[in-house]
């Protein structure tokens, strides 16, 4: 008799239970009903193309696009460069500089909100772009300070130090050795930040001016007034997206790599 794999079974209802709410809201958005319906009644496209109707999608949308993007950038310049410095010097007090890096990560996003909220009131900066990009970089390095240190812990310096030797500048090290090496982990840590940015509510919630207003935002807003399957479309678009980027990763350099669980493609 055939031993059942229980450890297996148990993996697969994990991923089951992390996945359901997306086998329920895409299904959903493909409903001809009025309203929220599992399963769905009948079949329709029309709730995606009334997405386009609606101008604080779109608008909100594009805007979403754009600070995610100078989020990413800028907050993987500000952590890569911070992830190297943590690895390849030692000084008094790195040990808790680090720890202050990777704090976003347990705050409660929450806690982070409303924090930023009393500062940037007391700066004139509430309620403006500059800061809530300011606060989607903060929640943003900690991922690209991981990711970045997780490839910086199988990188061998030996191979910089060998470029000196032959009389390459720095900078030249740093771009023919050092990133190709490390570009992994560097983009991995960009799309994370990305992601991190595109989908935030909770931050963006205390942050938020009329003008400022991102994707989730308005999502979340319409839920206030309006339940129907409009929402599901939405929202599977936005699930749709971020599943791209991470099938994007995952074609080209593959997940065990950007995590530093295959140490040999280091």
């Amino acid at each position: 008799m055939k031993r059942i794999n229980w450890l297996g079974v148990v993996t697969w209802i994990v991923l089951l239970l992390v996945n359901l709410p997306f086998l329920v809201i895409i299904p959903t958005s493909f409903t001809a009903a009025g309203y929220l319906s599992f399963p769905p009644e009948g079949f329709s496209w029309k709730w995606y193309t009334m997405i386009l109707d609606r101008p604080e999608f779109v608008d909100s949308f594009w805007f979403s696009l754009k600070l995610a993007a100078i989020t990413a950038v800028l907050a993987t310049l500000i952590g890569t460069l911070a992830a190297f410095a943590l690895a390849k010097y030692k000084f008094r007090g790195s040990g808790v500089l680090n720890a202050l890096m990777l704090s976003p990560l347990t705050v409660p996003s929450l806690i982070i909100g409303i924090a930023a909220l009393i500062f940037f009131t007391r700066i004139g900066l509430a309620g403006t772009f500059t800061g809530l990009l300011l606060s989607h970089i903060l929640i943003s390095i900690p991922y690209v300070v991981r990711l970045v240190l997780t490839g910086l812990s199988t990188f061998d310096f030996t191979l910089e130090r060998a470029g000196y030797m032959l009389g390459a500048r720095p900078a030249r090290v740093f771009w023919d050795v050092t990133l190709p090496l490390l570009r992994p982990a560097i983009l991995s840590g960009m799309i994370f930040s990305f992601l991190t940015s595109f989908d935030n509510v909770t931050v963006s919630l205390f942050l938020v001016a009329p003008d400022t207003t991102t994707l989730p935002l308005a999502i979340f807003n319409y839920m206030q007034e309006t339940l129907d399957p409009l929402v599901a479309s939405i929202s599977t678009v936005v699930i749709l997206i971020s599943l791209g980027f991470i099938l994007l990763l995952e074609k080209v350099y593959g997940l065990e790599r950007l995590f530093g669980l295959n140490s040999q493609s280091h």
